[in-house]
């Protein structure tokens, strides 16, 4: 589509390019947004959403590309801006519909590799590691890194330079003076792309509620050494996340001054890590590393676990040292557990949890003052708005109420309040220096991954499983004559997750005379066609059970002949 359009005087207005994103907004994670202008598309990030409670079943949520399978010989490729799951999760399924190049800074794209190797993908999918400051031609883009600091290193933000202006996208970010590792965010940058004139800020919203400036990853560090130093009998346990490379790096040090051993425990854990070793962003003491197999030989004051399952979740490695079921590790009094992170938005829950069990065996808990959060503040938002001096702004990443909080900063900073774009998935907002206005409306949404089946369960599938979940499950069985369709057998009556048969004995045969009647009743009326006595049965049952008991389980007839 030609964004060079003309205006009713027969005059060429400005040329437009179209931001659409297919995930993203009004919730946390699956960010994923589409440039496009003309014949080119790049995509910038390509994440997963972990499911809902509701999601039973559910392993990962990916993004619908219908849009970007659609127009597949138009994307030039992956720009991803850090490593993080819901900014690289989904991208070994989406590369097996639209194959492009991925262009990533070098721990990043480390991590990226990881997965495509788990995939089967390395040979076929072309990559490319860039260095901040470097630009990349894709079509009609070119796409400019910028360093930034965030939860995890080599995080970079884009300018993106297009035939209608400079757009900026920050990524997630935060302005830390004082980075353990690299260099500062280049605000100078900024500052020099808001001399030359940006037309579009699309700023990281996930702490534009919160008021001041987030700390720097250093005041963590403070904080941990001070728990080392009060807690010298017994065995620590750090949990935080995988990718927080910074901070594993300064527990690994506070442990190397005290003298204990390390332990990394967790697959997403030992992966990360190993890559950050390989590529030089974790430097770990000699002698300071152990497996989880070597755990005995060493006395408890002398042993820290670094771990995964800060967020609660079942199959991470604290939740099953919590419940007691990890096949090396149990839980006992003496024990220091340290959170080091804080609960993501519905994980609370889960995480209370997992808190709960370990006090139940015997451990300490520390959870509060003991993590930093790797996004921007209020402040450090308005920082990048006076450097940028954008004429329309579009909040990025999170719910609505974080958009609209991002919004009101821009406000706050001078953006016109009709250049301000509140967007929501699937938008297509076409933008130049003329104006930006929704066009259109793509198809998006969320694509569920359950164990190998990418997209094979929807909403139908879901609501069974939640109507299983809440009400439980008939399976009416009963056996026809082939010829005669005469009753031979049954019908049996088998609960699953409604009611213990032997406690309800009068109800269960009731509900097998409901099924007698109905049979007969079908086939005194010549009734032969299978689908019709079964539908009879759900209904004439499923009525009986609402009567006497108001639930409403599923109710399976299954017919056999004979």
């Amino acid at each position: 589509m030609n964004e060079l359009e003309y205006n009713n005087k027969g005059k060429k207005n400005h040329p437009r390019v179209r931001i659409i994103p297919l995930g993203g907004l009004e919730h946390i994670g699956m960010n994923i947004t589409c440039f496009e202008y003309e014949d080119s598309i790049i995509v910038v990030d390509c994440g997963l959403q972990f499911p809902d409670d509701d999601m039973l079943g559910v392993d990962l949520v990916i993004p619908d590309i219908t849009y970007l399978r659609e127009n597949q010989e138009k994307v030039k490729g992956f720009v991803i801006t850090h490593g993080h799951e819901d900014h690289i999760g989904a991208l070994a399924y989406v590369l097996q519909e639209v194959n492009a190049p991925i262009y990533a800074t070098k721990l990043t794209m480390g991590i990226i590799e990881g997965k495509l190797k788990e995939h089967d993908m390395l040979a076929t999918t072309k990559r490319r590691v860039i260095r901040h400051g470097q630009t990349i031609h894709l079509g009609s883009f070119r796409v400019e890194f910028i360093k930034t600091n965030h939860s995890i290193a080599d995080a970079t933000a884009l300018a993106i330079y297009s035939p209608a202006g400079i757009i900026v996208h920050t990524g997630d970010f935060k302005i830390d003076f004082t980075p353990l590792f690299g260099e500062m965010i280049d605000l100078a940058r900024f500052a020099e792309l808001g001399r030359k004139g940006v037309l579009a800020l699309m700023c990281d919203s996930t702490n534009a509620e919160k008021v001041g400036f987030t700390q720097s990853e250093r005041t963590v560090g403070k904080k941990i050494r001070a728990i080392f130093d009060e807690h010298k009998n017994g065995r620590i346990i750090v949990a935080t996340f995988a990718s927080n490379v910074d901070r594993v790096q300064q527990i690994i040090n506070i442990a190397h001054e005290h003298g204990r051993k390390v332990i990394v425990e967790g697959r997403s854990m030992v992966n990360i890590i190993t890559v950050a070793t390989e590529l030089g962003y974790i430097q770990i003491p000699d002698n300071t590393l152990i497996s989880i197999d070597q755990m005995r030989h060493y006395p408890d004051d002398q042993l820290v676990l670094i771990t995964t399952g800060s967020q609660g979740e079942t199959m991470a490695a604290l939740s099953r040292m919590a419940a007691g079921s990890h096949r090396k590790v149990y839980i006992k009094p003496g024990d220091t557990v340290v959170f080091s992170s804080t609960p993501i938005p519905g994980n609370e829950k889960a995480v209370t949890n997992v808190i709960n069990e370990l006090y139940r065996r015997g451990a300490e808990v520390i959870f509060q003052d003991t993590h930093v959060s790797g996004h921007a503040c209020q402040e450090e938002i308005k920082l990048i708005y006076a450097l940028t001096k954008p004429k329309f702004a579009i909040p990025v990443h999170g719910e609505y109420k974080h958009l609209r909080a991002g919004a009101k900063i821009a406000a706050t900073m001078g953006v016109e309040k009709d250049h301000i774009m509140v967007l929501k998935s699937g938008d297509v907002l076409s933008i130049g220096e003329d104006g930006a206005e929704v066009i259109d409306e793509v198809q998006h949404g969320v694509v569920m991954v359950d164990g190998l089946g990418v997209g094979d369960v929807g909403n139908i599938v879901l609501r069974d499983r939640q109507m299983l979940s809440r009400n439980g499950l008939l399976i009416v069985v009963l056996t026809l004559d082939r010829y005669t369709n005469q009753v031979l057998a049954g019908p049996d009556i088998i609960s699953r997750g409604f009611v213990y048969v032997r406690e309800s004995e009068d109800l269960m045969e009731d509900a097998k005379r409901i099924v007698e009647e109905t049979v007969d009743r079908c086939l005194q009326g010549h009734i032969t066609d299978w689908a019709k006595i079964k539908g009879a049965i759900r209904d004439s049952l499923g009525d009986y059970i609402w009567q006497q008991m108001h639930r409403n389980p599923m109710v399976l007839p299954v017919i056999m002949e004979v």
